[in-house]
């Protein structure tokens, strides 16, 4: 008969398999808690209110989300909400259209610009970042994380990389994930990653800004 310990391991390990982790910026708490009654169904956040915790910098000029994700595919939008306390209003998107993601690991989004008419004295400020995540099961998930724009900031080494065997497209198709009324960033110019820049953390990441139909196969360094 399987020990009680080894059946609550495998719930554990069924329920996480079945959900996915924001890990930069760190995730506003860990919403596989279900202890604090969190769940990554629950929206906008998965049931993690403000302030519990983590708030991370990030930069102004755009910054990376890395994701580990455990769904043979699934669509991943990013939306942005303004201010210190942000609960709902999550009205501005940094992905214009899905992403479908295929394959099971980290996955990262190196390069997310923002609107240029909200740059302006954005350094200090704080927002929130919203994930949703549309899984081939039929199920949308939302994590959240809490930063602070700063002007110098940089992306960790380490904190943006894609596992062997992750691909990517930009599909054009509507999506529900899209908070409504979002606004969408235009970029000033394509963006570029050198080995020495914040956005250089991986030489195996993609930036999306303009590539709107263009997939992209992602490369582990």
């Amino acid at each position: 008969m399987m020990s009680i310990a080894f059946s609550v391991f495998l719930a554990f390990v069924q329920h996480a398999s079945a959900h996915f982790q924001l890990t930069y910026p760190q995730w506003r708490a860990d919403s596989f808690n279900d202890a604090l009654n969190y769940s990554q169904w629950t929206y906008p956040c998965a049931g993690v209110p403000f302030g519990v915790g983590n708030r991370t910098d990030w930069p102004i000029h755009g910054g990376a989300v890395q994701l580990d994700l455990h769904h043979p595919w699934e669509y991943v939008h990013i939306n942005l909400g303004l201010g210190t306390i942000v609960t709902d209003s999550f009205n501005m998107t940094l992905t214009a259209d899905a992403t479908k993601v295929t394959g099971r690991g980290k996955f990262c989004l190196t390069y997310l610009p923002l609107p240029d008419d909200i740059l302006e004295g954005l350094d200090g400020q704080n927002a929130s970042i919203q994930v949703t995540n549309n899984a081939a099961d039929g199920n949308t998930m939302y994590n959240c994380a809490d930063i602070t724009f700063r002007a110098n900031a940089k992306v960790p080494e380490g904190a943006c990389v894609n596992d062997t065997g992750m691909s990517a497209v930009v599909v054009t198709q509507p999506s529900p994930s899209v908070a409504p009324n979002a606004t969408t960033p235009t970029a000033s110019s394509s963006p570029t990653s050198t080995p020495n820049s914040a956005m250089g953390a991986s030489a195996g990441g993609v930036a999306f800004a303009g590539l709107v139909g263009l997939a992209v196969s992602l490369l582990q360094v």
